[in-house]
């Protein structure tokens, strides 16, 4: 997989289109061969909690919904574009390496 927990992604389609976020969680789905990404402050959505006890109140809360890993590309750290990436091998590890800047992202 290309993409890692704190990599800097923007969405490339839907309702939030250019928005920038960090990956909080990759989740796989082994049944449907999908893999779905939760972004920071992207697919929002609202959810009505009931006050449980008095030091939690309750409200409306905005939850961070998942997304498929189809929608968001990777923003590089180097040259702040939206990158493709290439993976070469040095000194025994796999790096990340943008195809615009060269520059490693690990």
């Amino acid at each position: 997989m290309k993409l890692k927990k704190g990599d800097l992604v923007e969405l490339i389609t839907g309702e939030d289109k250019g928005k920038r976020g960090k990956i909080l969680e990759i989740v796989k789905d082994k049944d449907k061969h999908q893999t779905r990404v939760v972004v920071e402050g992207a697919n929002l959505a609202k959810k009505h909690k009931k006050t449980q006890r008095a030091d939690r109140p309750g409200g409306i809360i905005d939850l961070p919904n998942s997304l498929h890993i189809s929608n968001i590309s990777l923003v590089c750290p180097k040259c702040g574009k939206l990158a493709k990436i290439r993976r070469e091998k040095t000194e025994g590890k796999r790096t990340r390496i943008c195809k615009l800047c060269n520059e490693a992202i690990d």
